[in-house]
């Protein structure tokens, strides 16, 4: 075909564009580490800096949000918490022989805590390690006004994504007061901002995301950030705090995965968007060769039908 050059050249043009937008996506976290964003959570060793907070740039609403890894942090185990049946119980009844998995969220969250629960769940199906028998998860609301049926809706929801109901007993959703909260929360090094919400009675909450894996003393073993977790870090941080053995530091420096914009009370996805614009633009670009080619196909047939009409 006698295109056949150029529709090459095309598509190696369409591959360096996507090329392209992958690298931005993988590089965009190190170019805005300067700004609470980050990239999906694969654990990353950090030897010395373990704590990480928006810098002087970031939105004023965002100096109070970041992850300070207290490894070794014995929890406080004698706060009480309300479950999802709306009994009141002590952080002590669910340690002691087994280790934990401590989610800080919210239940009203717009984005981010449905991501790192999706995230928590989906990785849980890939670990031969079972949810009540080997080890515990504690989900805690970081919002005093939710409730029990809020915590319940969720527990039912995760418990149904699952797809193992039968591990009902090791899965506990949580509220609190604010001063059980607060405790907990500064116990984690899990720092957030409460904002309230132009218009509205509810209240939103500007927070980084990561999940904790807790020895069966209670003490905090491992840091995992981000919203996705691998299976097999889990696995083996799950193993390792069973035996009451403290991880090492993770990067912190890529801790979120999404960008809280306060000017419109959300949480933007910033590399999805980065893979969208680079899907865009190879669309049209390779639309436009598509239309220009076809537009040259038929003005030159049109061209030889002519040439054959006057030549006849």
């Amino acid at each position: 075909m006698q295109y056949t050059g150029t529709i090459r050249k095309i598509w190696r043009s369409a591959a360096v564009t996507m090329a392209g937008a992958l690298a931005l996506c993988l590089i965009a976290p190190s170019l805005l580490a300067q700004s609470p964003m980050g990239s999906y959570g694969a654990k990353g060793m950090a030897p010395e800096a373990t704590q990480m907070g928006p810098t002087n740039d970031a939105p004023s609403v965002l100096k109070g949000v970041g992850i300070d890894q207290h490894l070794n942090q014995q929890l406080p185990l004698n706060l009480t918490f309300t479950d999802d049946a709306g009994k009141q119980v002590q952080l002590a009844s669910y340690f002691g022989k087994k280790p934990a998995i401590l989610a800080l969220v919210y239940y009203r969250c717009p984005m981010l805590c449905s991501e790192e629960l999706d995230g928590l769940t989906s990785a849980l199906k890939m670990v031969s390690f079972v949810p009540g028998k080997d080890f515990n998860i504690l989900v805690v609301s970081i919002d005093p006004s939710e409730g029990t049926d809020l915590a319940a809706a969720k527990k039912k929801y995760y418990l149904k994504m699952y797809g193992h109901p039968q591990t009902a007993n090791g899965w506990h959703f949580m509220t609190g007061t604010q001063a059980n909260i607060d405790a907990l929360t500064k116990a984690v090094g899990f720092r957030y901002v409460k904002l309230s919400v132009p218009g509205s009675s509810l209240t939103q909450y500007a927070h980084a995301s990561a999940i904790q894996i807790v020895t069966p003393q209670g003490k905090l073993a491992q840091y995992y950030m981000g919203v996705e977790y691998s299976p097999k870090d889990m696995l083996l941080g799950l193993n390792e705090a069973s035996s009451n053995r403290i991880g090492s530091p993770v990067d912190n420096i890529l801790t979120y995965c999404y960008h809280y914009n306060p000017q419109t009370n959300t949480h933007d996805l910033v590399i999805s968007r980065v893979l969208q614009m680079g899907g865009a633009l190879t669309i049209l670009l390779l639309g436009g060769f598509m239309f220009a080619m076809l537009r040259r196909d038929a003005q030159q047939a049109k061209l030889t039908a002519t040439e054959k009409k006057v030549n006849g």
